[in-house]
């Protein structure tokens, strides 16, 4: 089962007297590396959101951000009396200065910055718990869209592989013929050395040795139990990395085959085999 290291999701939230929207996208990468954007007012949910975040992804840069439309939250109000005292006394020295009869006015004095303060009653504790569940339908959107991704991903895969095991097969209808050349190469030597007889004892084992040598038997076995490997690591969560080092194990068993190899068909076969492994390569990457 794969799941896409690439992801999107958005909605837009209201509850408590908040509103706004929020957003969260992945990109591929390594490991995991999460960065959260948020209001000032809202700034102390980071750590659980981050932890929501790594609860569900393994690899991947995510992006995730809020963002406040309105907050309609009860309003304290608050006087500085000494500052609105300072700030008359200043204005009525002005008005002595300018030869004027003029008291400021209370709109006036209040006008000026620190005199009264305004302050939004915002528990951020209690309206987590609200938010939680929006951000947990955002993210179950968004795990959604990796999903479809994934399962996209997963196809081309599972052709490819399946363009590997045809290759194989090419490779496995031609062992007896390999082996064949083998030996009728042995025999065309040994008869040109020894033009007068030589021991078919003696033959026999250098074709033995030959076989073991130049055979590819052991490396089509090998690439059989990991093809069963990779089918069944593929239904695991979060397996690419381990189908990244099973199939460049997998290369090396090709690349071995390609150099003990003498027939044209099965150098063909190789290509294929290894083009295929290259993109199921390219795939995993994009995949946790």
């Amino acid at each position: 089962m794969f799941k896409s290291m690439t992801g999107f999701a958005q909605k837009d939230f209201a509850f408590e007297g908040l509103s706004g929207g929020m957003q969260v996208k992945s990109y591929n990468n390594r490991y995991l590396d999460i960065s959260v954007s948020l209001p000032p007012q809202i700034s102390s949910w980071e750590p659980r959101i981050q932890q929501l975040i790594s609860e569900r992804l393994n690899r991947g840069k995510v992006e995730f951000g809020i963002r406040l439309k309105r907050m309609d939250l009860p309003v304290s109000v608050h006087a500085d009396v000494s500052a609105a005292s300072a700030v008359r006394d200043a204005m009525a020295l002005v008005a002595v200065a300018c030869g004027m009869d003029e008291k400021p006015s209370l709109a006036l004095v209040s006008s000026f910055e620190g005199v009264l303060a305004y302050e939004r009653n915002f528990d951020g504790d209690a309206l987590w718990e609200p938010a939680s569940l929006e951000i947990g339908t955002l993210l179950d959107e968004f795990e959604a869209s990796r999903k479809r991704e994934g399962t996209a991903t997963e196809t081309n895969i599972l052709f490819e592989l399946e363009r590997f095991e045809n290759g194989l097969a090419l490779v496995r209808r031609n062992i007896a013929e390999i082996e064949g050349t083998i030996r009728r190469q042995l025999q065309s030597r040994f008869e040109e050395l020894l033009p007068k007889g030589y021991d078919e004892q003696r033959l026999l084992q250098e074709i033995a040795v030959q076989l073991v040598r130049f055979g590819v038997n052991e490396e089509v076995s090998r690439l059989d139990a990991h093809i069963a490997a990779f089918r069944a690591i593929g239904r695991e969560e979060a397996s690419a990395k381990k189908l990244d080092f099973l199939s460049q194990e997998m290369n090396r068993e090709v690349n071995t085959i390609g150099s003990k190899n003498m027939l044209i068909p099965v150098a063909h076969a190789v290509v294929d085999m290894k083009d295929a492994l290259e993109n199921i390569r390219e795939q995993l990457r994009n995949v946790e």
